[in-house]
């Protein structure tokens, strides 16, 4: 099986007759003894990758092949008489997610895990998102859902942002807690100029990942092997990256620094604001090589997040054509929030043979928030002449108070110890165990006060000029000082194993992970297994059945209560999965395509609900509920356009729960049907002009309801029953444009300054290319007199041009 990337320039090179081919592998090196076939003739490259042939009189066809790469034809015309033909040819082990399970590259960590997807990290960097490069990217396939694009997190079929496992060299690490709204994320963590590896799987996943429901994401960070130096700069940020590696290569280190201030971005939003948000973060990746046994690495980050805001006005319409509303409101006060995370783990790698590997890793983590804003406003709800715009009824006249005085401090470092024993290349033993230590030290004061014509609101309704003595309420009041410094022990041990039944290829992967933390003195177990079989048919297909039992394992968020206080009684929502899926690769127009079906079912129990403020997660503190899930998601893989990947995504799925015994509803993250494509396309003629494109269509989220508590105080779990709305449909394009002026192919330069650099490309992105207003959330106003819930929307930013130039010397 053959096939390649190629790139045609025909121009004129020499003045003879002939055909000068160039033939280049993947990382742009010289592919020497390439057959070639043309005009009844065999030529064969040199070790420069380059062959003359002369020119027939006829159209004749070009053919090109050598093993472990895919082959290559094309019908040459009788003119020009001069053409330059170069070929970038790509490794056959590349085209399919079994052959990278089957055969993995030296270069990459091996892959066990049979759900896993991988994403390559040059798409990463390219792709057109504000979330990051990485996630943006995964938001593309079909289990992965968000409706915000300011925000790296996301939810995966039906799970909330809460319940995705991240790794970066196969340490865990943690997102900001306190993170209320998408204007005040930063950068992800991911820094995709880094990232060599990127595995991600929906569900199903194997024993060795952590304790939580939904998904896992796996980067591994590469190492350079030679100096390298590459940046880039924008209308919201910049980017700088250096890396160098010793001639014996057993020194390597790759650093990089960020800096991003989306306030243009957010300038955007119909309202009058004053935004300053500023974020910066600094990563290394540090890794010696002692001898063939022995080596080290070491990764280091940190990150500043500063968001200020300074609220003026607001109106924003909303309603039907029969009822236009609209809600104005005017502010005094201010948000600042700051957040600063600091991670470091050093790891000691020890081989002694070819079967055995131990790995020791050494994590700290440091994440310090502050979330402080009190902010005032008085407004107006009233319906308007939708053709004057003439207020005719007006619903409502009030104010509102927010506070909070929030400060989280987070702590947790430990030890996990990894070893791999592999008697042959097809069979895998692993077993991991894991210390860790907490410290979290909380304090949280956060109030709302809603006034409406004097009245605060929860109150039952008083005619004017009749006096109640009754208490003044606040309409939420969360408060509480907590520290804890619990301990969490874990551990895993899993078996793969690749082998034939009959003529048939069978993949199996089984293990069990058990978990205990002494806050609520829980002990978890989890079996999980994953099986597949490519049958040897004449189609290329393979099926594959993975689940388990997957526990959400409690942590700062599931253990706090509405109250504010931690509730040591909470325990693990817990997750029955069944996960049954196919692969279908077949060629199409002479380019390959995978089509991927996956079908799955879960059955949740232990659940906390949850109210979903904005990207927040608010649990109510209680394992009151039950639920389920099913879903089918299916994913159309190729070559669109030659040479280049570009994908296809659908999905629908439904997440029920029972609260209390009240009946089945929506969960907040409910996702129904949605619609995405990430495609990649340059100009034939002009393969330096590059364009891609992410499409997203999303049925809108249950919104959620409000913060409800009930007479005593305690949450009130029949609001979500009653107060429930959905939100609008989620629709959203981003383009990229590229123009490559010096590459090391086509475009290199040889003398004169610009021979400096190795790459530079100046791009345009165009972030939400439709302006199409989005809505977050809700916001939630009250009319006192009828005591009806108006579900104000909260939209998202608009059309923004950036502009990115980006360098590599």
């Amino acid at each position: 099986m053959k096939k390649i990337f190629l790139l045609f320039a025909f121009v004129p090179a020499v003045l003879s007759a002939q055909i000068t081919l160039k033939v280049l592998d993947e990382n742009g090196a010289p592919v020497s003894a390439a057959n070639v076939y043309y005009n009844n003739g065999s030529f064969t490259t040199d070790e420069n990758g380059m062959v003359k042939i002369p020119v027939a009189a006829t159209e004749q066809q070009l053919q090109v092949s050598k093993e472990n790469f895919f082959s290559f034809s094309k019908n040459i015309k009788p003119t020009p008489k001069v053409q330059n033909v170069n070929v970038l040819f790509k490794d056959s082990g590349r085209e399919t997610q079994i052959q990278e399970v089957v055969f993995q590259k030296k270069s990459k960590p091996k892959v066990t895990d049979l759900t896993s997807v991988e994403i390559t990290a040059k798409e990463a960097q390219q792709v057109a998102s504000l979330s990051g490069g990485v996630e943006g990217l995964l938001k593309t396939l079909p289990s992965v859902n968000s409706n915000t694009e300011l925000s790296s997190q996301y939810m995966v079929r039906g799970g909330n942002y809460d319940e995705n496992l991240i790794y970066i060299n196969d340490i865990e690490i943690y997102r900001p807690f306190l993170i209320r709204n998408s204007l005040q994320e930063g950068m992800s963590i991911i820094n995709p100029d880094m990232v060599q590896a990127i595995n991600f799987s929906a569900g199903g996943f194997e024993a060795k990942y952590g304790d939580k429901m939904s998904s896992a994401l796996n980067i591994y960070y590469r190492q350079p092997t030679k100096f390298e130096v590459s940046g880039e700069a924008s209308l919201i940020g910049a980017r700088l990256s250096t890396g160098f590696a010793t001639k014996d290569r057993k020194l390597s280190a790759l650093f990089s620094g960020r800096y991003r201030n989306t306030n243009l971005v957010l300038n955007t939003l119909n309202e009058d604001t004053d935004f300053n948000p500023q974020y910066l973060d600094f990563q290394s990746y540090i890794t010696y090589r002692l001898n063939s046994k022995w080596d080290f690495s070491f990764i280091g980050y940190y990150s500043k997040n500063d968001y200020e805001m300074i609220p003026k006005v607001k109106e924003v319409d909303f309603g039907s054509l029969q009822t236009p509303l609209r809600l104005s409101v005017f502010y005094n006060g201010q948000e600042d929030d700051a957040y600063k995370n600091m991670m470091g783990t050093a790891s000691i790698n020890f081989k002694p043979n070819k079967k055995w590997t131990f790995t020791l890793d050494n994590f700290a983590y440091q994440n310090r928030e502050r979330e402080y804003y009190s902010i005032a406003s008085a407004y107006l709800l009233q319906t308007f002449d939708p053709i004057t715009g003439d207020p005719i009824t007006s619903y409502d006249v009030g104010g509102q108070i927010d506070h909070a005085r929030n400060d989280l401090l987070v702590k947790t470092y430990g030890s996990q110890l990894k070893t791999r024993f592999s008697p042959d290349v097809n069979t895998d033993f692993e077993v991991g165990l894991k210390f860790e230590k907490e410290n979290l030290k909380d304090f949280t004061n956060e109030w709302q006060l809603v006034d409406s014509l004097g009245y605060s609101t929860p109150r039952d309704y008083t005619d004017p000029g009749t006096l109640d003595p009754s208490d003044l309420r606040l309409r939420f009041h969360i408060a509480g000082q907590n520290h804890i410094q619990p301990t969490r022990l874990s551990g895993y041990a899993q078996f793969s194993k690749k082998l034939f039944w009959g003529t048939n290829r069978v993949f199996v992967n089984a293990g069990v992970r058990a978990s205990h933390w002494d806050f609520n003195d829980e002990t978890i177990i989890s079996p999980r297994a994953q099986f597949a079989i490519k049958p040897d048919w004449e189609m290329d297909m393979l099926f594959k059945l993975s689940g388990g039992i997957y526990y959400q394992a409690p942590f700062y968020k599931e253990i706090k209560d509405l109250d504010g206080n931690f509730n040591p009684n909470i325990k693990s929502q817990r997750s029955m999965q069944v996960i049954l899926s196919n692969d279908y690769e077949f060629r199409m127009l002479e380019r390959p395509f995978k089509l991927t079906t996956e079908a799955y079912y879960k059955k949740m129990d232990n659940l906390i609900p949850y109210y979903l403020d904005n990207v927040r997660i608010r649990y109510s503190g209680k394992n009151n509920s039950e639920g389920y899930a099913y879903g089918v998601d299916t994913r159309l893989f190729g070559e669109f356009v030659p040479g280049i990947d570009s994908w296809i995504s659908a999905s629908y799925a439904r997440v029920f729960e029972n609260i209390d015994g009240h009946g089945d509803i929506s969960r907040p993250t409910d996702p129904r049907f949605r619609f995405s494509m990430f495609y990649q396309d340059y100009m034939p003629k002009f393969p330096s002009m590059r364009v891609n494109l992410t499409l997203t269509y999303a049925n809108g989220l249950p919104s959620g309801t409000p913060i409800t508590l009930d007479e005593n105080g305690q949450p009130d779990y029949t609001a979500p029953y009653l107060y429930q709305r959905t939100l609008p449909s989620y629709k959203r394009v981003d383009i990229g444009l590229s123009k490559v002026f010096i590459d090391q192919k086509d475009n290199k330069v040889n003398s004169g300054f610009w021979s400096n650099f190795n790459e530079l490309t100046l791009g345009v992105q165009i972030f939400n290319a439709f302006n199409i207003q989005n809505t977050v959330a809700n916001q939630w106003v009250n009319d006192v007199s009828s005591g009806y819930n108006y579900p104000v929307p909260v939209r998202m930013t608009g059309r923004f041009f950036n502009v990115k130039l980006e360098f590599k010397l």
